[in-house]
């Protein structure tokens, strides 16, 4: 932890792609990755960590890459089981999978620290980055429809985000502290910025950033604070995002994003294809491919995240 000089806020496939980027190109021990929990539910009597553990799999070169998440050579004789007792498939779990969730909800039932499990956790995959959810404490995201509210995975996963989303909320945020080595994280020495990763605003980082505590301490960090739009010419890179933004009555662009991030960041990373929408930023911009299809992809982008995180910073001295 002394040693980290950049902190990554992620979540979802997206946000994974762009922290593996930044642990590739930054010098061991010195990224910290603080992940969404919003995601987080209880299924077959398991406590399930998607984007936490989309984190750990990708960080340690475990990831399917057919399916984006979950681990590769996985094996599914579990779920075929489950299937003919009549149990419920709709969120798959595969063989391998299974081990990580049994271990965290067994370690969970002692009074262990969900970060306290995360960062032994990928001490054991072998990952040489601080990894941590925002809290230890329970929060959930809930999506608002005219049919009613869905927990979150129902959304997600089981409806395909198929119904229309009206708003959000997030249970148990507002009691919710922001866990000791996040704070810890975001107030080092060493710290030289702070990424928002390409992860859905609203899904994936309006969870971690309702959590009181964490948006102070990102700017009391002092250092420069740069997001990378999911956004590219009106569609979202992966994901719904564009499908909520059109819902929630926004205009799916980078301009869109940065005043959602307005009085956090910075700076705002954004591709190529809105270069003529740069102008109406209400923050400083960089246009890159922000596109990330091959791991030179990840590693390139994170290169420039953090080149144009080191510009604002000289800036800001002058």
């Amino acid at each position: 932890m002394k040693g980290a000089r950049v902190v990554a806020l992620s979540g979802g496939i997206g946000g994974a792609k762009l922290a593996l980027g930044l642990y590739r190109v930054l010098p061991p021990h010195s990224l910290a990755v603080i992940v969404n929990t919003g995601d987080d539910f209880e299924h077959l009597g398991l406590t399930i960590c998607p984007d936490i553990d989309t984190t750990l799999y990708t960080l340690a070169g475990l990831a399917n890459p057919e399916l984006g998440w979950g681990r590769r050579d996985e094996t599914w004789s579990f779920m075929e089981t489950l299937a003919v007792l009549g149990g419920p498939t709709w969120f798959r779990l595969g063989d391998r999978d299974l081990a990580l969730h049994v271990e965290r909800t067994q370690r969970l039932k002692t009074g262990e620290a969900l970060s306290g499990i995360v960062e032994d956790l990928a001490r054991r995959l072998g990952i040489a980055a601080v990894v941590l959810p925002v809290t230890d404490d329970p929060v959930r995201t809930q999506v608002h429809t005219p049919a009613g509210t869905l927990a979150f995975q129902d959304y997600f996963v089981r409806l395909r985000c198929e119904p229309a989303l009206r708003s959000l909320s997030f249970a148990g945020a507002a009691r919710a502290k922001l866990c000791a080595p996040a704070r810890a994280a975001l107030g080092a020495q060493a710290l030289e910025a702070i990424l928002l990763c390409p992860s859905n605003p609203y899904l994936s980082v309006d969870p971690m950033l309702a959590v009181p505590g964490l948006r102070e301490a990102v700017r009391a960090a002092g250092v420069p604070v740069v997001a990378v739009s999911p956004i590219v010419a009106g569609r979202a890179i992966k994901g719904p995002t564009a499908k909520i933004m059109r819902e929630l009555g926004l205009e799916p662009t980078p301009a869109t994003i940065a005043r959602h991030y307005e009085g956090l960041i910075d700076g705002l990373v954004v591709d190529r294809a809105d270069a003529a929408l740069v102008a109406d930023l209400p923050c400083s911009a960089c246009l890159t491919d922000t596109v990330m299809v091959t791991p030179a992809d990840r590693e390139r982008l994170a290169r420039e995240a953090l080149t144009f995180a080191a510009t604002l910073r000289r800036s800001a001295r002058a």
